[in-house]
């Protein structure tokens, strides 16, 4: 029995598609941040804490979050993504929406991570440095 292969027709990507993917995908793999000149860790051996530990956050979240009534009033559920960078003081800075779900959720997210008390800073080889966060907060009603 012979075995026949179908004759495929490949198309060549253009080189600007596989530099733009390439340029596109890079920043992602990479485990350092630049932020205002200086570098932000976002792999180090000891992640930043929120006041309390991850139990304090969520008595922090139960006790400030406002669940948006225009979120309420369609009904919107889902979790919002923030990223933000924790200092070597345990301060928030750069507090962005990573993945929203709308309706002023995403808006009291950044309100809560701005307003949050200060962390204990991460560390990396024993030296307290910047370190990029990534913090997922669940909506439900």
């Amino acid at each position: 029995m012979k075995l026949s292969i179908p004759n495929f027709q490949f198309k060549v990507i253009p080189v600007f598609l596989i530099t733009f993917l390439f340029f596109a995908v890079l920043p992602n793999l990479s485990v350092q941040a630049q932020t205002e000149g200086e570098d932000v860790l976002m792999e180090v051996d000891e992640m930043p804490k929120p006041k309390g530990g991850y139990e304090g956050w969520n008595a922090y979240l139960s006790q400030n979050l406002k669940y948006p009534e225009a979120a309420r009033e369609r009904k919107i559920e889902g979790t919002v993504i923030a990223i933000f960078v924790v200092d070597e003081k345990g301060e928030v800075s750069n507090v962005e929406i990573l993945r929203g779900i709308g309706g002023g959720c995403d808006e009291e997210v950044m309100r809560l991570v701005k307003e949050s008390p200060k962390w204990t800073p991460g560390k990396k080889d024993g030296e307290i440095v910047k370190v990029k966060m990534r913090l997922p907060v669940r909506f439900k009603l």
